[in-house]
């Protein structure tokens, strides 16, 4: 990655050109919303309406609103991108489906939006349910949809929008190993985002267009790759990082933009706490000459649109009876960041991994596996709600039991951490076992360590363990858990193991043990 002195630079040599430049656009963009309709804490999070009135709450459909509707004020021409992953993460999404999502955009008036993984949560049929509802494009240029009966025709690879007389390109992305990250089901078939970038952008170049700006849920050094790796790009509005780049805010990533090949990207966190704003400047040929912005915090200080929010209240009701009730308590605030979880062990990956062990002890199972993936949001201390437990962990997992030897959980550890420069979900939370691995290996040979119980690892034994159905049947990479033996996938609900563990328990404060060791 450039580091900021050198983004900063390359951003200053680009204004040198704009003496010739005669066009601008401002592009508003959003990513990796995640059902946070109503405003979140600073642990991403529900947020208790007292603490909202006292300025301590971030984002809510409301504040986005007044945000967007702001922006557009403040500027002539302008499109607004979503870059995916709107789905999942609230009882918001369980109970509406995507239904809430697709009201909201066409509200805030989205030009375009990329498909994300969790898009897919529901399958391709949940897919076509949205974007029946929408009225604008979503797109993916990475997949072949042919073979979906829900899908093919709907989504598109690239569309053309034209903004004060001229034409804008604008190609979607998703993950290329969407089949490991969602549900899309096997009739669907990613490939390398590059490639299919190019492909638009040619065709798009050939039909005139000389202003193109790629919707990417592919993750920030997928992005910095794909800037690499193509050419007639102009802009990379970015997803599924969760990546906060910015000017002003000591804890980004990178600068807003981030310049890589000559092609500024962006993107502005997670969970609608952020606004994109960024201006770009062409000059007569096509050329992109400037670009300028930061990320927009919606914290206290954007009001709340009155009528939005009445209406996100409206349909929280039925909502409100489930994720009110207290369940239990924690004495601390309880870390489960993903920048945590996806990298070491953390708290909330130890809380979640004894609870999934300790609700099957009596069945003869020896360890437990949580991917991080699964893991969306801390707690803050104090009372904790069932619905602060679905925001934890929203994804409706049900708890799976099976056997496997040694070996394949050596090899599923390998797995585990084979991406953590990406800070990929795969990262395993674990009880009743412990391993170090050397991040400077190679992936595929990290793990220097395993004990089990507190004692080796037999490769040749076969031990009990306890995961989610999502990573039994080889979710994020989990492939060797797909065929294991006296698989059982139909426990209860993770969500509610989590909560009836943490009531049996008192006041929760789990600790950082030495589960996970780093060479």
């Amino acid at each position: 990655m450039f580091t900021r002195f050198f983004a900063s630079a390359a951003a200053l040599a680009f204004s040198a050109g704009m003496a010739s430049a005669d066009y601008s656009i401002t592009i508003l963009h959003t990513n990796d919303f995640h059902d946070r309709f109503e405003p979140i804490s600073r642990f991403n999070s529900g947020c208790k309406e007292e603490d909202n009135l006292e300025g301590k709450c971030f984002g809510g459909a409301a504040r986005m609103v007044t945000a967007i509707s702001d922006a557009k004020a403040r500027h002539d021409n302008w499109l607004l991108l979503d870059a995916g992953d709107q789905f999942q993460g609230t009882l918001f999404f369980q109970y509406y489906k995507g239904d809430v999502q697709a009201e909201m955009m066409n509200k805030l008036g989205f030009d375009a939006m990329a498909v994300g993984n969790h898009e897919f949560n529901n399958g391709p049929e949940g897919l076509k349910r949205f974007v029946d509802q929408v009225g604008f494009p979503v797109l993916m240029s990475n997949a072949d949809i042919s073979g979906s009966n829900a899908l093919n025709g709907l989504i598109e690879k690239s569309v053309v929008i034209e903004k004060a007389g001229e034409k804008i390109g604008i190609v979607g992305v998703t993950p290329k190993n969407n089949d490991e990250l969602s549900s899309p089901g096997k009739n669907i078939i990613f490939t390398d985002p590059s490639p299919a970038i190019q492909a638009e952008v040619d065709k798009l170049t050939a039909d005139g267009v000389n202003k193109i700006i790629v919707l990417s849920h592919s993750g920030f050094p997928t992005d910095l790759v794909i800037a690499q790796n193509t050419t007639g790009v102009d802009l990379i509005v970015g997803g599924h990082s969760n990546t906060l780049l910015s000017n002003t805010d000591e804890k980004a990533a990178g600068s807003y933009p981030e310049m890589m090949n000559g092609v500024p990207i962006v993107q502005a966190f997670a969970y609608g706490k952020y606004l994109g704003e960024v201006v770009l400047t062409f000059d007569d040929d096509g050329n992109i000459v400037s670009a300028k912005g930061d990320p927009i915090i919606l914290d206290a200080s954007v009001a709340e649109d009155a009528a939005t929010k009445a209406r996100v209240a409206e349909l929280a009701a039925p909502l409100d009876e489930i994720r009110n009730r207290v369940v239990a308590e924690a004495a601390a605030a309880i870390e489960g960041d993903r920048s945590v979880c996806r990298v070491e062990e953390c708290p909330m990956g130890n809380l979640v991994a004894d609870a999934m062990l300790d609700r099957v002890k009596d069945l003869g199972i020896d360890v437990a596996f949580a991917n991080s993936g699964g893991i969306r949001a801390s707690m803050d201390a104090g009372e904790v709600t069932m619905g602060e437990v679905m925001t934890v962990l929203p994804f409706q997992n049900t708890l799976s039991t099976f056997s496997a030897s040694g070996q394949t959980l050596i090899d599923a550890l390998e797995n585990g951490v084979s991406q953590v420069e990406e800070v990929a979900g795969r990262f395993p939370q674990v009880a009743g076992m412990s391993f170090t691995w050397d991040s400077s290996a190679e992936p595929g040979s990290r793990i220097v360590e395993v004990k089990v119980g507190g004692e080796p690892i037999d490769p040749a034994a076969t031990y009990g363990v306890v995961t989610n159905n999502y990573v039994r049947n080889g979710g994020d990479g989990y492939g060797m858990f797909a065929t294991a033996e006296d698989a059982y996938d139909f426990g209860p609900d993770l969500a509610d193991v989590l909560a009836e563990f943490m009531a049996a328990g008192g006041p929760a404060n789990p600790q950082v043990e030495g589960r996970i060791m780093k060479k």
